[in-house]
């Protein structure tokens, strides 16, 4: 992300995390909460500090106003030094969906694009994994934070602990779903993936085209009209372990629009959910037989005073809840997918993430 600017208090110096309500998103650290509200309106109302932002996927939401903003210069180390994580055995995880029940999904999905319901739908599964004692307490979460900063880093990562509301997410996403600065809005869509030195193949673009045609309609709905345009199609770009291709589309916001008129007309994400959305969320909510939670929904930044900000698609996430530790992975179905090539993406999305947690080279 961008370097940071000044909000309200913050802006200098280090913040005094203490390790209790906190959060570090990309090269800035928030200290000092001041306020929690589920109304997304409050992004719109100016004032000082910041709002920090976790969206899930299928649940309400959480914007965290905190008084305290400070930028970290690059090189630096964004978390606690102190902070310890003992992650667990990469081959202890449990998934809600095995290899066969997964494939059987994937047949379903085709069947509905065979009938012309949808074109595309992400078909996702969780992995879950019961915590060691005392690994996910206090620093615990700024510890994964720490490992994954060093040992995969990515460009829109996040760290964002309020234990007071029950919060605790770890996030090492690379995709940006919406950036705003003024009335300019943004969003960079990922779809295909490859390993290294592989190529990528005709589904990957298929994918990525139909996604950016669905942001574009996205962000139509709260863009000046003629505004949204494309100026990046299916572009490689290089990550820890992957290349996926990233498109960008952006557009100039109406006078009337917010950010919780903006996050109506584009959440959740498409690149997560499928084409036509709608559709697409109704079939995700037929197969997955748990919850995403925070995973597929977006972590970021709001400006009190500005309006700026940045929210990731909270992909690569981890995520705390009553001492278990998650994390999603998914695989966009396609008329030319196959359940062996769907199941092998998702576990090749995954792999590295579970031996970084684990501290495995």
């Amino acid at each position: 992300m961008a370097g940071a600017a000044n909000f309200g208090t913050g802006g200098r110096g280090s913040a005094d995390f203490g390790f209790g309500d906190f959060a570090v998103v990309g090269r800035r650290q928030f200290s000092g909460l001041s306020e929690v509200s589920s109304d997304l309106g409050v992004l719109d109302h100016t004032g000082t500090g910041a709002w920090v932002v976790v969206l899930p996927f299928d649940g309400p939401p959480v914007c965290a106003r905190f008084d305290a903003v400070a930028s970290v210069p690059e090189g630096a180390a964004a978390l606690p030094r102190s902070a310890r994580w003992r992650g667990p055995d990469a081959g202890a995880w449990t998934s809600s969906l095995g290899r066969r029940d997964y494939a059987k999904r994937v047949a379903v999905v085709r069947e509905a694009i065979a009938a012309g319901d949808v074109y595309q739908v992400n078909l996702c599964r969780r992995l879950s994994v019961a915590l060691p004692p005392g690994a996910g307490a206090g620093s615990g979460l700024a510890g994964l934070g720490e490992v994954l900063a060093a040992r995969h880093p990515a460009p829109h990562a996040a760290v964002v602990s309020l234990p007071s509301v029950g919060v605790a997410v770890a996030s090492a996403s690379p995709e940006c779903f919406l950036r705003r600065r003024g009335d300019s809005v943004e969003s960079r869509p990922i779809k295909g993936t490859a390993t290294p030195g592989s190529a990528f193949g005709t589904k990957d673009r298929a994918e990525n085209v139909m996604i950016v045609d669905l942001v574009r309609n996205d962000l139509g709905r709260v863009c000046r009209p003629g505004s949204v345009d494309v100026p990046a199609l299916c572009r490689p770009e290089a990550h820890p372990g992957l290349v996926h291709l990233v498109s960008t589309v952006r557009g100039r916001l109406r006078p009337d629009v917010g950010w919780a008129a903006l996050l109506a007309a584009t959440f959740p994400p498409g690149s997560v959910t499928g084409a036509p959305k709608a559709a697409a969320l109704d079939v995700i909510a037929g197969l997955e037989p748990v919850a995403r939670g925070v995973y597929c929904g977006a972590v970021g930044w709001v400006d009190a005073t500005t309006g700026d900000g940045d929210l990731n698609v909270a992909i690569r996430t981890f995520w705390l809840e009553n001492g278990v530790l998650h994390f999603g992975t998914g695989a966009a179905v396609t008329w030319d997918s196959t359940p062996e090539g769907e199941w092998e993406e998702t576990r090749l999305k995954a792999q590295r993430l579970l031996a970084v947690a684990a501290g495995l080279p």
